[in-house]
This record gives structure tokens, C-alpha cells and sequence, in this order.
């Protein structure tokens, strides 16, 4: 589990898993380990049987024996992209279930029927959430030509006012990134696409002193050669397009090997329909915010990883359905049932 939400993502997986009867192992990020202690406890003083949550304090050379130990049956992860590769290799060497939940690169389409001004809150929220380094922030920006210069003018001034500082003081909105190499990972990202013409609207370089501090920045003019067209952007920094029309903005919006969530900013319930079944994601949420929920199942599409958790889709991605036939002699009875392993 990753360390962005340390305990949600975690709490995500084990409260749906353990109800179907499963155990868990916690193979945690490194660098949250009293979060994974505590989790391990928590289960315990909730009056758990003894081993039913574990927490494994190992490093990431030590997984591939885990996965490989018989004695585990399936295996779910969040995480980057190369890491749900490397572990769906191993499982499927064993032959083991894998629900991976990976990176996202969340388009927002703004229509011209959407509410602007609200759009433009909400997608500074949407953009900003945990300072930026969240799988399912939306990061490219995608307004129709109608309204952009309405749009860009709302959004680049909610984003600017943003006061970068101390997060546990009253009044910040965005505090520090987690690592110093997420930071030099934005600067790169922002530095290539400048470099090949892109324009910095607001925000665009780290500020003085200790801390490893980016503001939030919006950038536009971006082009398919740019680094920032096609990666995940982990932090506070938006990329903005302009489109000219419902297929373009779809077009545009899957043009990603990303899948994760989606919005759809239109009043218009013909557009709404559209985005529903055209937007090649997990999730489409209209004139609001990608958020996961713990009703809704959650999961993406392409190389955001397949399989879903919460909901009873989530619950079900760890059992197994096993087949029951059952003859008297004289009359047969059968029936499915869902077993957990």
C-alpha cells in the first residue's frame, strides 16, 4: 500500500477482505511504518482472532517471497504502474489472484453549459487534493473554446490563491510534498514542457528555503511532445487544453494509457450521456468531483490497473464462487454459493 493515504488505502482493502472471512498481510510503504503498526493493533483491539491483519515491516526485495509462499492466495496493490507490473508478474508466475490499482492521469471536461465558477472551485480542489499527489486528482484540464478565456481566468486565479505553508497551521492550503525527488520529478515535467513552449500561467517554480515546496502551478499550450501530455503529474500542477467539441474533448480525454476516474463538467443530459459511455475510465463523475466513496466500488481501466475494491464488487474480488450439487437418489439440487479464501 502506497503512503500518500496511509490509512485509507489500507483500511480500503482490509475492511471488505476480512468481512468475507479473509486474512491480510500489510507489506506497507517505507516510509509510514507506524501507520502499518498501527493498523495491525487497531484490528487486534477491534477483537479480531489473533493473525487475522499483519503487518510485515520488509522491504521491497522481500515481496516476491511472500507472494510466492503457498500459504497466500491473492495479492491486491496501489501503487505506480512498474510496481503493479513486477507484481502481477509474480502472481501470475504462482498462479494468484491480483486486483492492482495504479496511477491516473483524471481528465476534467468543462462544456459550456457547466456552471463555471463553480467548476473552477471544484476543479482547484480536484487538482489540489493532498498537495497534488493523489492517483485520482484530476490533472488535465479540458475546456471547450467557448468558455476557456471565462474558465482559465477563474481557475488560474482560485489556484494562485492557494497560501503554500505550514500544513499544520490555520489558513494553509498546500503544504510540502512528500519527497524531495516528487518535487524534482514536477520540476522536470514543468522545465520540458516550457522548454518546448508551453506557458506557465501561474505558479511554475519552487519558492525559497527549506522544504521541499511547489506552488500550485497551471500550465498551458501543451503539446503531444511534451512529458506532461502523457505522464502522471504527482503534485499541485495542472495541465490546461482547449477543445472545440464533445468528440475532441473524448478524444483528447482518452488519449492516455491511463484509465482511473473522470469529470464531466454539462448541464446538457445528451453531453452527459455521451461522457457516461464514452470517457475510458473507472469512473465518470458529473459536474463534480472524483472521489472514492466507501458505497461505490473503485478501480481503474488500461494501465490504471484492473479488478475493484469497496462495494460488493470489492468484496467478491477475494472470494471464490464455488459450485454445490447436491443428489438424494431420486431429485438433484444445485446451486452456487460464494466462498471465501
Amino acid at each position: 500500500m502506497p503512503w500518500n493515504f496511509p490509512l485509507w488505502q489500507a483500511m480500503r482493502f482490509a475492511a471488505p477482505a476480512l468481512m468475507a472471512g479473509n486474512v491480510g498481510l500489510l507489506k506497507h510503504a517505507s516510509n509510514v511504518p507506524q501507520t502499518a503498526l498501527f493498523m495491525e493493533d487497531l484490528f487486534r483491539r477491534a477483537g479480531f482472532p489473533d493473525g487475522s491483519f499483519q503487518t510485515l515491516l520488509i522491504g521491497s526485495a522481500e515481496v516476491e517471497r511472500v507472494i510466492s509462499d503457498p500459504r497466500v492466495r491473492a495479492v491486491t496493490l496501489t501503487g505506480s504502474e512498474a510496481a503493479g507490473r513486477s507484481v502481477a508478474a509474480i502472481a501470475g508466475r504462482e498462479l494468484k489472484k491480483t486486483v492492482l490499482e495504479l496511477g491516473g492521469s483524471d481528465p476534467f471536461v468543462v462544456m459550456p453549459s457547466a456552471d463555471i465558477a463553480r467548476a473552477a472551485a471544484v476543479a482547484t480542489t480536484a487538482r489540489c487534493q493532498n498537495n497534488g499527489q493523489s492517483c485520482i486528482a484530476a490533472k488535465r484540464f479540458l475546456v471547450h473554446a467557448d468558455i476557456y478565456d471565462a474558465f482559465t481566468e477563474a481557475f488560474v486565479a482560485s489556484m494562485a490563491a492557494l497560501k503554500l505553508g505550514d500544513p499544520m497551521a490555520e489558513g494553509t492550503d498546500i503544504g510540502p510534498l512528500a519527497t524531495s525527488q516528487g518535487r524534482s520529478d514536477l520540476e522536470k515535467q514543468v522545465g520540458d514542457a516550457v522548454a518546448k513552449g508551453a506557458s506557465v500561467l501561474c505558479g511554475g517554480s519552487r519558492p525559497d528555503g527549506a522544504g521541499w515546496w511547489y506552488p500550485p502551478t497551471v500550465v498551458a499550450n501543451l503539446t503531444p511532445d511534451m512529458d506532461m501530455y502523457a505522464d502522471e503529474v504527482f503534485g499541485p500542477v495542472a495541465g490546461l487544453y482547449r477543445v472545440t467539441s464533445l468528440e475532441q474533448a473524448l478524444e483528447l480525454a482518452n488519449g492516455t494509457s491511463f484509465g482511473l476516474g473522470s469529470n464531466a463538467w454539462t448541464n446538457d443530459p445528451a453531453e452527459q450521456e455521451q461522457f457516461i459511455a464514452g470517457l475510458d475510465a473507472g469512473a465518470v463523475f458529473v459536474n463534480g468531483m472524483t472521489t472514492s466513496f466507501a458505497e461505490l466500488p473503485f478501480g481503474g481501466v488500461k494501465n490504471s490497473g484492473y479488478g475493484r475494491e469497496l462495494s460488493s464488487q470489492g468484496i467478491r474480488e477475494f472470494c471464490n464462487i464455488k459450485t454445490v450439487w447436491i443428489s438424494d437418489g431420486a431429485n438433484s439440487v444445485g446451486g452456487a454459493a460464494t466462498h471465501s479464501e
